[in-house]
C-alpha cells in the first residue's frame, strides 16, 4: 500500500507542477485516503477528520486529537499536524513551513463560511498566498482502478449478493415490512463480513418502486407485486452497488413487460461497451431501446455511475456530461422504469472495463 499511494502521489505532483501549483489542499474525504490511506471519516459536512497539504518536497495532514494517533499510524510519510482551534488558526503556519505562494483547494468541500474563514486569517497574518480552486484533479486519478481497488470491489459485492442469496432464499415473506427487510439485508452484510454499507439500503415494494430512492417504510410486501432492492457492502473503503426487482408469486403481465425491457436494455448496453466508446453513446442505447419499447419518460435518471471509494464517482453515464470510456474504469449499469401508481423495476450490474469490452462482475444473475 505503502508504494501504491507513493506512485499516486507523483503522478498527482507532476499534475500540480504543470498546473503551477505550490501545494494542493486536499478537503474531499475519499481523496485523503486514497492519497494518504488515512480512514478518519467526516461526521458531516462542516466536521472534517483532516486536512492533506501535499507540495512537492512535503506532505502534511492537519487533523484535531480526536484523530491525531489515527493519523500517526495509518497516514505513513506524512508530518502529522495537531490543531487546537480549528484549521483556519493553524494554516498560516502550515503555509509558512511549506513556502506556500499557491494554493490550489478543492472547493466542492470548502464551504464559503469556511473560505472566509481562512481568507481572513490569512489577510491578519500577513500572508500573501494566492488560493485557487483545482476541481476534479484526484476525482480524475480515481477513475481509473488499480488491480486492488478492483479486488477490494469484487470482495464487498461478493457479500452483498451472498447476502440477497440467502434473504431471497430464507427470510422474505409477504407481511414482512419494508424496514424489516432492509434490516434483514443490512445485518447480513455485516455478520457476512462487510465493513459498513455503502448506502442506507433501499427496498421499495408496490407503488413505491416507482421512487427510485424510495426510503424504506412499514408498508408491508404483498404477493405479485413489484419489490426493488438497492443495497451494497464496504470493504476496505471501497462500496459495492446492485439492484434487483423481485416478485414473491406469480407476476403480472406489465411486471413481465417492464422487466423484460429492463433486462434487455441492459445488456445491450453492455455488450456495447469498449474502451474509447462515449459513456452518452452507452446511455443512449439502453434509453432508445426503453422509450421504443413504449415506456418514454419513465427512465428517469442516469444509466450508471463510477463507484470506488464513493458510491457516486466517475465515470458518469448520462446525457449530459460525457467521458471516453477506458479500461479499469468500474461503473454500474442500472436501466430502470418507473410507471406511478404500479411501481418500478431496476436491474443494477456492476461492470470494470476491459481489452475486450465489459467484463460483469456479478455472479448474481438479474435473469435468474
Amino acid at each position: 500500500m505503502k508504494n501504491t499511494i507513493k506512485n499516486r502521489l507523483n503522478i498527482l505532483r507532476k499534475i500540480l507542477s504543470e498546473k503551477n501549483l505550490d501545494t494542493f489542499m486536499i478537503l474531499v474525504e475519499e481523496n485523503r485516503r486514497y492519497l494518504s490511506g488515512f480512514t478518519g471519516e467526516d461526521a458531516a459536512f462542516d466536521e472534517s477528520a483532516g486536512t492533506l497539504f501535499i507540495s512537492g518536497a512535503r506532505l502534511v495532514l492537519a487533523t484535531d486529537s480526536r484523530y491525531e494517533l489515527q493519523a500517526k499510524q495509518e497516514a505513513h510519510g506524512y508530518e502529522i499536524v495537531c490543531y487546537k482551534k480549528g484549521l483556519a488558526n493553524e494554516l498560516p503556519n502550515i503555509l509558512k513551513a511549506l513556502k506556500t505562494k499557491k494554493l490550489g483547494f478543492e472547493s466542492k468541500r470548502l464551504s464559503h463560511m469556511q473560505y472566509n474563514k481562512i481568507t481572513g486569517k490569512l489577510l491578519s497574518d500577513g500572508l500573501e498566498v494566492k488560493l485557487v480552486e483545482a476541481e476534479d484533479i484526484v476525482e480524475n486519478l480515481r477513475i481509473k482502478k488499480e488491480d486492488n481497488e478492483i479486488e477490494d470491489i469484487k470482495k464487498a459485492l461478493f457479500i452483498a449478493e451472498s447476502t440477497f442469496r440467502d434473504f431471497i432464499a430464507n427470510n422474505i415473506m409477504p407481511g414482512m415490512t419494508e424496514k424489516e427487510a432492509a434490516w434483514e439485508i443490512e445485518k447480513g452484510m455485516r455478520e457476512t463480513g462487510a465493513d459498513s454499507i455503502s448506502f442506507p439500503v433501499i427496498v421499495a415494494s408496490g407503488p413505491n418502486s416507482a421512487l427510485p430512492h424510495a426510503i424504506p417504510g412499514n408498508r408491508r410486501i404483498k404477493k405479485g407485486e413489484p419489490i426493488l432492492f438497492d443495497w451494497g457492502a464496504k470493504i476496505n473503503g471501497y462500496c459495492s452497488d446492485i439492484s434487483r426487482t423481485v416478485v414473491i408469486g406469480k407476476p403480472d403481465e406489465t411486471f413481465t413487460k417492464v422487466y423484460e425491457t429492463v433486462l434487455n436494455a441492459q445488456r445491450m448496453a453492455i455488450d456495447a461497451i469498449r474502451p474509447g466508446i462515449s459513456s452518452k453513446a452507452v446511455d443512449k442505447i439502453a434509453r432508445d431501446y426503453i422509450e421504443k419499447m413504449g415506456f418514454k419518460g419513465k427512465f428517469s435518471h442516469g444509466l450508471g455511475h463510477g463507484t470506488g471509494l464513493a458510491i457516486h464517482e466517475y465515470p458518469g453515464l448520462n446525457p449530459i456530461k460525457d467521458t471516453k470510456l477506458d479500461n479499469n474504469m468500474v461503473f454500474t449499469i442500472e436501466p430502470g422504469i418507473y410507471i406511478p401508481g404500479w411501481g418500478g423495476v431496476r436491474l443494477e450490474n456492476m461492470v470494470v472495463v476491459g481489452d475486450n469490452g465489459a467484463e460483469v462482475l456479478n455472479s448474481l444473475d438479474c435473469a435468474s
